[in-house]
C-alpha cells in the first residue's frame, strides 16, 4: 500500500520521539527524569472541571456550532479586550480543536502549492510541517543566539521573495521563552505591511511571563497591522487545559470565514464540554495563573542557576514560557560526541535524564529542557547531567 507524498514527506516530532524512549525506559524500571513536557505540570483548576461536568449534566453534550459557541466567542473577544486592547466581533473568531488545529487550519486556508512561509529558527517543531501538508515552502531564518533568538529587520527583508505569503511571529516562544519588545514588533511589522505578508501571531505563552515586560500583541500596534495579523492562542498553557484541546484564532473576517468552512469537514466542531470548561476559564473571577507562575518563575531560577554550573553549557535566560534552550554543543564536544542529538541519546541512556535535542527546532546546538516538574526533579536532573559531562570529558 503506497502513502500520499504528504505524509511520507513529514518529520517525525522529535518531542514525541524522547517521549517515547523515556516511557520505555521507565516501563523497564528506570528513575527517568523527563523533562521533554510541553504541557504545565498543574491540573485544571477546580472550577474549570466542576464547570464541564455541570455543562454535561445539563446536556450540553452535542455538536456545536464548527467555528464554536457564542458565548465562548464573547468571551474571548471580551479576553482581547482586556488584555490586548484588541477589538473582534463574533465573525472574527474562530475556536477550534486546540491551537495546532487553529494553525493547522489556517495554513490550509491560506497556503497555495509554492508560497512561502518565513519561520523563525529556533521553531515549534509543527510550524514547517503544517506549511509542507498545505503544499507551502517553510523558509527558515536563523535567528542568532546573542540577539535572543530573535530575528532582525534586515533578516526579515533579506527573506522575502515574491512567492513569500506570511511570517509566523511566536512570543513568548517555544523552545527559547525569548520574547519581542513593542519596538521590535512595530519594526518587523513595517516590513510585512510593505510587502503585503499576512503575520501568524502565535500567543499561546502570553500569560507565562517571569519578568516585567509586557506581553505585546503585534495586531494592537496600529489598525493597519490588526487587519494583517492572524492571532493565535488558546487555554492550554495559561490554565493547564492542555488536554482539553480548545484554541482559537482571531482576524480578518474572510480568513475566519474560510477556516470555519474547513473546521466543518474535519472536526465538525471542538468538543462542547471542553468549550464549557475555557468560558468558565474566561468568564470567571478566580486566577490561577498567578500561582502557576510563581511555581514555574522559582523552578527557572533554580534550573538556570545550575546549569550555566555545567562545564561546556550556556544559556540565554528566558522571560517566559516554561522552556529554557541551553547551547550544549561544547558540552557534547568535551564528551566526544560530534552531534547534540548523540549528546541528548546518551544522556537519556546513561543518566536516565530525557531533553530535547534542538535539532527538531531548527538549533542543531542547542537541547529543550522543560521546568514543568518539581524542584527536586530539576535539581537531581541538573546534578546527573553535571556528572555525566565531567564523567564523559576527554
Amino acid at each position: 500500500m503506497e502513502l500520499a507524498n504528504r505524509v511520507k514527506d513529514l518529520t517525525p516530532s522529535s518531542t514525541l520521539a524522547i517521549t517515547a524512549k523515556a516511557k520505555e525506559l521507565k516501563q523497564n524500571g528506570f528513575n527517568v527524569i523527563g523533562l521533554g513536557a510541553g504541557e504545565p505540570d498543574f491540573n485544571t483548576p477546580e472550577y474549570i472541571i466542576e464547570a464541564a461536568e455541570k455543562s454535561m449534566r445539563n446536556g450540553f453534550t452535542k455538536y456545536t456550532p464548527s467555528g464554536g459557541i457564542v458565548e465562548l466567542k464573547k468571551a474571548i473577544i471580551q479576553k482581547f479586550q482586556n488584555d490586548n486592547y484588541l477589538t473582534y466581533n463574533t465573525n472574527e473568531i474562530i475556536v477550534t480543536t486546540g491551537a495546532k488545529h487553529a494553525l493547522y487550519t489556517l495554513f490550509q486556508a491560506l497556503v497555495n502549492p509554492g508560497d512561502e512561509v518565513i519561520v523563525p529558527a529556533p521553531y515549534w517543531v509543527s510550524y514547517p510541517e503544517q506549511i509542507k501538508l498545505a503544499g507551502g515552502k517553510p523558509v527558515i531564518i536563523a535567528a542568532e543566539e546573542d540577539n535572543d533568538f530573535k530575528i532582525t529587520p534586515k533578516q526579515l527583508e533579506e527573506a522575502i521573495t515574491d512567492k513569500t505569503m506570511a511570517i509566523i511571529i511566536n512570543s513568548p516562544s517555544n523552545p527559547t521563552g525569548m520574547m519581542y519588545n513593542k519596538d521590535e514588533l512595530k519594526k518587523l511589522g513595517e516590513i510585512c505591511l510593505k510587502h503585503n505578508i499576512t503575520i501568524v501571531s502565535d500567543e499561546i505563552y502570553e500569560k507565562l511571563i517571569y519578568t516585567n515586560d509586557e506581553h505585546v500583541s503585534i495586531a494592537q500596534l496600529s489598525p493597519d497591522l490588526k487587519e494583517q495579523t492572524v492571532v493565535i492562542n488558546g487555554v492550554s498553557k495559561s490554565y493547564s487545559m492542555t488536554g482539553w484541546r480548545i484554541g482559537y484564532a482571531a482576524g480578518n473576517e474572510t480568513i475566519i470565514k474560510a477556516m470555519t468552512n474547513l473546521a466543518s469537514h474535519s472536526t465538525s466542531n471542538p468538543t462542547s464540554i471542553a468549550q464549557y470548561a475555557a468560558l468558565k476559564a474566561y468568564t470567571s473571577d478566580e486566577d490561577p495563573i498567578t500561582e502557576m507562575k510563581l511555581a514555574f518563575k522559582e523552578r527557572l531560577d533554580k534550573l538556570y542557576s545550575l546549569l550555566i554550573d555545567i562545564p561546556g553549557i550556556t544559556c540565554n535566560k528566558p522571560k517566559g514560557a516554561f522552556y529554557l534552550f541551553p547551547n550544549v554543543k561544547e558540552a557534547a564536544k568535551l564528551n566526544g560526541f560530534n552531534h547534540v542529538d548523540d549528546w541528548v541519546a546518551a544522556l537519556l541512556e546513561e543518566e536516565k535524564v530525557a531533553l530535547v535535542p534542538g535539532s527538531g527546532f531548527g538549533a542543531d546546538d542547542n537541547a529543550r529542557l522543560s521546568y514543568a516538574t518539581s524542584i527536586d526533579l530539576l535539581v537531581e536532573a541538573a546534578n546527573r547531567m553535571k556528572q555525566f559531562v565531567i564523567n564523559h570529558q576527554s
